[in-house]
């Protein structure tokens, strides 16, 4: 099984720990997600020293704002690094609006280029932000996770290019019914899990900070709602990561 985004450097436990918790529940690999470079390089860190874990890197809108924005140049070579599997989480919130909207655009648009240089899926955070984002996505041809989904409006877009959507423990909250329909109309091959750790636990775990260990609790929510066994569809999401991401079994490094 695999969580598909978890800010491990941004838990209040030594990823290490989290790590061990993970592997107990049958979590066997993670992808660390850094946003921001600070972020980003605590993440590789981590990629670098525990097996299973890679690394997506980016810097988040909240930053497009700040200083951050202007460190794209040590971003991609960050992302030049083996363990480094994805730019983002990446993209546009207009909910919190921490950031102008046209500097999140630009700063958007420039790691789309980024991606599209390296060769690098792109990981797309998307909160009140459909129709920007449906167009900042247009004219990028390489492989798009929607992470986080939680715009059914942008669904049949996604589904009509072909984007992975990956659900987290939202889907599972009581009043969570669009995001359990989206779920079910997701193609089988293009379907991923998260934790968004330490965000977003899911039932049973709600109100407690979340780890990737309870990525299983939200796979057993997408099977439910899908009428598939949890086990099967826990290793279609693996097998669709592996081909998202372009995973290989990582080692830890010396």
């Amino acid at each position: 099984m695999i969580d598909t985004h978890a800010h491990l450097d941004g838990c209040d436990e030594a990823p290490e720990l989290l790590l061990a918790r993970a592997r107990g529940a049958g979590v066997e690999r993670v992808i660390a997600v850094g946003s921001g470079i600070g972020s980003c390089r605590a993440a590789l860190a981590i990629a670098e020293r525990e097996s299973g874990v890679f690394a997506a890197l980016g810097i988040h809108p909240h930053q497009a704002g700040g200083p951050e924005a202007g460190r794209l140049d040590e971003l991609a070579e960050l992302l030049r690094h083996e363990r480094a599997v994805g730019v983002g989480e990446t993209g546009l919130d207009f909910y919190r609006d921490w950031a102008p909207p046209k500097a999140q655009r630009d700063l958007f648009a420039a790691q789309l280029e980024l991606a599209a240089e390296l060769g690098k899926p792109v990981v797309v955070h998307n909160r009140d932000s459909d129709s920007d984002t449906a167009a900042l996505l247009a004219g990028f041809t390489g492989t798009v996770v929607l992470h986080c989904f939680s715009s059914p409006g942008l669904l049949a877009t996604a589904l009509e290019r072909g984007y992975y959507v990956s659900f987290a423990g939202n889907v599972t909250f009581a009043k969570a019914d669009e995001l359990r329909e989206a779920a079910r109309r997701v193609p089988a091959d293009r379907i991923l899990a998260e934790t968004d750790s330490p965000y977003l636990a899911p039932v049973p775990r709600r109100g407690r900070p979340n780890e990737p260990a309870n990525v299983v609790h939200t796979v057993a929510a997408l099977a439910e709602v899908r009428g598939e066994d949890a086990i099967e569809l826990a290793t279609r999401i693996d097998a669709n990561a592996s081909a998202a991401f372009a995973l290989a079994v990582a080692t830890p490094s010396p």
